[in-house]
């Protein structure tokens, strides 16, 4: 039967009754028996109270109080709690002795093996797993953790802080180590890794002049792998000390690439956890994306040692301020070290197409929930990607100045405690005398802003009025807002596509050039503007908000060509495209003929030809907005068969009309020598790479087979997977003998066949199905691994519209039986699939009718995980 959860809510948060002060953890390892010696200082904070400790599928062995054995009268325990009826009064000392089977653990949470290799996830509430546990993020305490092992089978043992003891067990084939961690953490950032692993070495020296080792562990043979890794960490090592003032604190930070993880990695203090694919790169295996992910997780990971390890959450409602706080630091620095226009764009596509949706739909709630009832379901886009524009808009409002005081301020005030959204603001209130106290809706209010805006210019006065109004659409448990403060970066753009000076501004807040919209509407009256502007809003994209402008497709392509906004350019084409995609799949849905207007595809090879621009930027240009982007922005009745249509005589013209132009500029462009992933060669690839994408459309031999040369000839994964992807994703035939080619290369590498899968799951054909179903009993697909299965079926849902939205529902049958069988072995994952259901009700009636049915089914079931039940009880309210 389903256990029955109950909801937690922050309204009623209490301290903990008791406090655990040091923990001393012996771990004796055995792969189906291994035994856990927990010994816990504790000291109660309200003396006399029952002691009630978190467990999760743990067997108890014994329980000592003060080294004195407890009666089984005084407490009561179960695989899922340990209740002590009457602990003392004082201080004491606890210790519990428990049994775990890490071979069995197949949820990935807790102590489990992954490849013979022992590895530990904690958060959110795996420690429980272990040993009976106060499991919350409030209890901090200072750790020493022994290992012992087999040494032959685990010749490495891990685990936080500095090593401070080691060596064999005389008598025996088991060695130990014993490492501690001076700095208090919760429970969710404990972390032990045991087994026989590579290992690269390297150094970092700290702005005070400390020399920390750096080790990276990963499978033997693979080592060469972990070279761009080790270098993004130490670029991210020296960027916190200028950027922040924040220096490494232990004598060595290590990180242990595993293959088998639920999550992307973990930052544990001193001892981060990776999925091996945001570690392992070289050229034949790795894009240039997969290059830019690894610097941006390594870089997440490590910041966290300050934003959520020093500095951490006083409950899991406060989430969003490490998550949030430390995916915009990464952020800033992936945008320091390529490009900051450029690294915008794509922060800002992948807020559109995860974030968006997910407010916009069933699952929607706040940067900082006001309820949960499975924690492991809120680790989300708005926690994550929404979070960080929170940060971004209060750096805007504050200025670079305040917002360096008050994250100086935060650290100095809260290092070592567990803390919460007030505090965070409170820091920043206090540096700056700044009232913050609007700006907090951002946190506790759901949905995504719409802001309108109407201009007029009045010649004779030479001025320009600017009307702006911001409204939230209802969500789930809210149904009426409150006017946010809205910072919009703006500019108005005078014919000669200079930005206009303006004398004064009345109306609003105007501070530099950002606007503050604070009411529900305001008008902002700008004087001494000499010409007409066509105002650019919204630039750098300042907030999370939908904004129509009700600017013409020639004001629009006025911007396209001159903004000084690099992200107002690319918008002004996406823009372009989405209006012309959406009055294009109504005209499929209804039979007419196209009403395509060619100005637009002009103007993007005129963009995409000028050498003035960064290649990275033009190649954003070029990449005409998905099925799903337009299945987004339609929002209601969506028939993704008619989008995807719509999408295919767009494609067919740019191919008509500038297809030659985009070949011969992927020939000037594309041959950047010998492979290098840095930013500029990387752009050089992106621009060959997007322009021959746009080729194809109308399915030319001649275009076709440019694409299959460019895939036999690739001297790098970047350039072999964009050609097979232009291949699969428009279903041309020649794709089956790419395909088995690519498979065959990359037999015997997990990374390249996750590559492969999801290119096998993506092909917009009606075989599509079948051939996905007929690959979960490939050698290659694995249900015990998260990364295959988020390559096939995560992709097959994901990222193909027209046969997951099959108007049969086959494609939701599949997925439904999928995610329950999974449920058993792996809830975690099971539950991240079904968001893919999050937009269901925005479909036409059909397909809406037949994933209505699905999700009931899943629903149904009496065995779901609280992780999975949690998920389509809410996608379905």
């Amino acid at each position: 039967m389903t256990k029955e959860t109950t909801p937690v809510r922050l309204s009623d948060y209490r301290a903990p009754d008791y406090a655990i002060d040091t923990v001393s953890l012996d771990f004796s390892l055995a792969p189906t028996a291994t035994q856990v010696t927990a010994q816990l200082a504790m000291r109660p904070n309200t003396p006399g109270a029952p002691l009630v400790l978190d467990g999760d599928e743990v067997k108890l062995i014994a329980i000592s109080i003060n080294e004195e054995y407890i009666p089984s009268s005084a407490y009561e325990a179960t695989p899922q709690q340990l209740t002590i009826k009457a602990p003392p009064r004082e201080p004491f000392t606890l210790e519990i002795v428990t049994e775990i089977n890490p071979k069995a653990n197949t949820k990935l949470m807790g102590l489990y093996l992954s490849n013979g290799n022992y590895c530990t996830q904690c958060e959110a509430e795996g420690f429980r797993r272990i040993t009976y546990f106060l499991d919350r993020p409030d209890v901090l305490a200072v750790y020493t953790t022994r290992i012992e092992a087999s040494k032959a089978a685990a010749p490495v043992l891990l685990s936080n802080g500095n090593r401070i003891d080691g060596g064999d067990i005389p008598g025996t084939t088991r060695h130990f180590a014993v490492w501690h961690d001076p700095f208090p953490k919760p429970s969710y950032l404990f972390a032990a890794v045991a087994g026989d692993l590579g290992l690269v070495e390297d150094s970092f020296t700290t702005m005070s002049g400390r020399e920390v080792a750096l080790h990276i562990y990963c499978e033997h043979g693979k080592e060469a792998r972990c070279a761009y890794a080790m270098d993004a960490l130490k670029r991210s090592m020296g960027w916190d000390e200028t950027a922040f003032g924040r220096e490494y604190d232990l004598d060595i930070f290590m990180i242990v690439a595993v293959s088998d993880f639920n999550m992307g990695a973990m930052e544990n203090k001193g001892l981060n956890v990776f999925n091996d694919k945001y570690v392992l790169a070289d050229p034949d295996i790795a894009t240039d994306a997969d290059y830019a992910g690894i610097e941006t997780v390594i870089a997440h990971e490590y910041f966290h040692n300050w934003t959520g390890d020093r500095i951490t959450c006083r409950d899991w409602f406060q989430l969003c301020l490490k998550e949030g706080l430390t995916v915009f630091r990464d952020q800033e620095f992936s945008s320091d070290e390529r490009s900051r226009g450029v690294k915008r764009i794509a922060d800002v596509r992948t807020l559109l197409a995860r974030q968006f949706p997910e407010d916009a739909g069933p699952l929607a709630h706040p940067v900082r929930p006001e309820v949960y009832s499975e924690i492991n379901n809120f680790y989300t886009a708005t926690v994550y990607d929404k979070g960080a524009e929170v940060i971004r808009m209060l750096k805007a409002i504050l200025g670079e100045d305040g917002f360096r005081a008050g994250m100086d301020l935060y650290f100095e005030r809260h290092d070592g405690q567990a803390v919460t959204i007030e505090d965070f603001l409170a820091s920043f209130a206090d540096a700056t005398g700044k009232d913050l106290s609007q700006f907090k809706l951002w946190y506790s209010q759901a949905g995504t802003p719409e802001v309108t805006a109407e201009g007029r210019y009045d010649a004779r006065r030479q001025t320009y009025s600017l009307s702006l109004k911001q409204s939230i659409p209802p969500t789930p448990g809210q149904q009426t807002k409150s006017p946010m403060h809205i910072p919009v970066r703006f500019g108005l753009v005078g014919p000669n596509g200079a930005d206009l000076a303006f004398t004064s501004a009345t109306g609003g807040g105007v501070e530099d050039d950002v606007i503050h919209l604070t009411e529900a509407a305001q008008t902002i009256v700008f004087e001494g503007v000499s010409a007409p502007p066509v105002p650019s809003l919204l630039r750098g994209f300042s907030a999370p908000v939908k904004i129509a402008t009700g600017l013409s497709q020639t004001d629009q392509l006025f911007l396209l060509r001159t903004d000084a906004d690099a992200f107002n350019r690319w918008r002004a084409s996406q823009q372009i495209a989405i209006q012309t995609l959406i009055a294009e799949t109504a005209a499929v849905r209804s039979g007419a003929q196209s009403k395509l207007d060619p100005a637009f595809v002009d103007a993007l090879a005129e963009v995409a030809e000028d050498d003035s621009l960064e290649p990275a930027f033009r190649a954003q240009i070029l990449q005409l907005p998905g099925e799903a982007d337009i299945a987004r922005e339609i929002g209601h009745d969506v028939d993704p068969a008619a989008i995807a249509g719509a999408r295919k005589r767009l494609m067919a013209m740019v191919a008509s009309r500038i297809g030659k132009r985009l070949a011969d500029l992927a020939e000037r462009t594309g041959n950047v020598g010998d492979y290098s992933p840095d930013a500029a060669s990387a752009g050089r690839r992106a621009l060959a790479n997007a322009a021959l994408a746009l080729t194809v459309g109308q399915a030319a031999p001649e275009a076709i087979g440019r694409i299959v040369a460019r895939f036999e000839s690739a001297d790098n994964m970047t350039d072999r997977l964009a050609a097979l992807s232009i291949l699969a994703s428009n279903g041309f035939e020649e794709r089956i003998a790419a395909l088995e080619t690519f498979q065959d290369r990359y037999r015997d590498d997990p990374l390249g066949l996750d590559k492969w899968l999801m290119l096998e799951a993506v092909v917009p054909l009606e075989t599509t199905l079948d051939r996905v179903k007929a690959l979960t009993t490939h050698p290659a697909f694995s249900l015990t691994n998260p990364n295959r299965i988020r390559a096939l079926i995560g992709g097959f849902a994901g990222s193909n519209q027209t046969q997951f939205n099959r108007p049969d529902g086959a494609g939701y049958d599949f997925f439904a039986d999928f995610v329950l069988d999974l449920d058993k072995r792996n809830p975690q994952t099971a539950a991240r699939l079904l968001v893919s259901f999050r937009s269901w009700k925005a479909l036409e009636a059909g397909r809406r009718a037949l994933a209505e049915k699905a999700l009931r089914r899943i629903a149904a079931s009496d065995s779901l995980s609280s992780d999975t039940r949690d998920i389509v009880t809410r996608t379905l309210a």
